[in-house]
């Protein structure tokens, strides 16, 4: 349900070094990014282990799991099909429409974090990435990966957006943890609402004030994350004692990436906040409109309450894209938002119509309008120096 930026895996530009707006590659790479990338370079390099196959074998077993406790709400909403000739088709046009800004507004992200103007190579690599993610059991790695090595052939440094994309990614998960806030009017109010929705109300808004509260102690604090950073480092470092040699400069590797996520927000905050109060804004347009195309008239306030909810479940990719458990969850909620639960039913599958399934089936004529552009991606190579970067 919702397109959290995930944890990119970075590639290395290798057209022109440079910026597509013509700064030199590697201005203002911090060490820790170029050891970072050194290290999936030797990772991308090293050949499938034993570990390895576990771990991707473990990712297929919980999808599988978990699509078959939610396979029932799965079939029901697939099953309404036959059901979306009956939706009004203005409405349904203003679901697509809203949808169509949200993902506008994600793309308008990745741009900020890339510091380009250039749409074409963004918006091609962030479908192709999205269709991968929403295709593999945990399949985020594999999007991203695929993701940054197609903007790495396009031109661009990746390495450098990091901090970038996990900065404007916090914005997002507090703007979703905060939008319970919007409706606490309406509950003061008197407006009739199940006791589930108002629980989640309450700790959506209990979440929110918490993330905020650890958000400003972390940016202007060095201790917090300085001490996470040495407790887990010791703690790993005796776990593996034997196995693997220690590691390290944890806790200042943490804080210069905070510093780097610092650093963005301060330049970009305003323009990265509007962005993605829009995202979220215009996808919870497009399942307003998918209820009202529906014929439902459901209190938004509810619906936003539900919307939120079933984001923040959303936030753990259990299945590819959320699949089936974004069905569940949502068609669940809004019933107890008030709706109808042939109309819940009906709504869910048309709004994930707009946010998964056609930005899933765009991700193949994407990748085929990349290349014939661009070329076939290439995979990353390690430049000079990064192999031996520490801190």
């Amino acid at each position: 349900m919702s397109r959290v930026p995930r944890r990119m895996y970075d590639v290395t530009a290798r057209r022109d070094c440079q910026h597509p707006r013509g700064e030199p590659v590697n201005a203002g790479k911090s060490a820790p990014v170029a050891a970072k990338a050194a290290a999936i370079d030797a990772a991308q390099a090293r050949p499938l282990t034993w570990k390895t196959v576990l771990k991707r074998a473990l990712a297929v077993a919980v999808a599988g799991a978990a699509l078959y406790l939610v396979l029932p709400k799965l079939i029901a909403v697939l099953g309404a099909w036959p059901r979306l000739s009956t939706l009004n088709p203005v409405w349904f046009t203003v679901c697509l429409a809203a949808e169509l800004v949200s993902f506008t507004c994600n793309f308008a992200l990745q741009r900020l974090a890339l510091r380009t103007k250039d749409w074409f190579s963004v918006v091609t690599a962030g479908l192709t990435g999205n269709a991968v993610t929403d295709t593999l059991p945990g399949g985020s790695a594999a999007g991203a990966a695929v993701q940054f090595r197609m903007l790495t052939t396009a031109g661009f440094d990746t390495d450098t957006a990091v901090g970038g994309l996990t900065a404007f990614s916090l914005l997002e998960v507090g703007g979703l943890l905060a939008l319970p806030i919007f409706a606490l009017p309406a509950i003061l109010a008197g407006v009739p609402v199940s006791r589930g929705l108002v629980h989640t109300a309450l700790l959506g808004i209990a979440a929110f004030v918490l993330y905020a509260i650890f958000g400003v102690i972390v940016l202007r604090t060095d201790w917090p994350l300085a001490t996470l950073g040495r407790v887990a480092q010791s703690l790993w470092n005796r776990i593996t004692r034997g196995h693997r040699p220690p590691v390290t400069g944890l806790d200042q590797r943490l804080l210069a990436e905070r510093d780097t996520i610092r650093a963005v927000l301060g330049g970009n905050w305003r323009q990265a906040a509007l962005l993605t109060a829009g995202r979220l804004g215009f996808d919870y347009g497009c399942l307003l409109a998918a209820l009202r195309a529906t014929g439902a008239s459901p209190q938004p306030s509810l619906v936003l309450l539900a919307y939120a909810a079933a984001g923040i479940v959303a936030l753990f990719p259990l299945t590819p894209g959320g699949l089936g458990i974004v069905e569940a969850s949502l068609s669940g909620l809004l019933i107890l938002a008030g709706v109808r639960a042939g109309y819940a039913v009906l709504a869910t599958l048309a709004y994930r119509i707009a946010s998964y399934w056609l930005p899933l089936l765009s991700g193949l004529p994407a990748y085929l309008l990349f290349r014939r552009r661009y070329g076939r991606p290439a995979p990353r190579r390690a430049t000079p120096g990064e192999a031996g970067s520490t801190t």
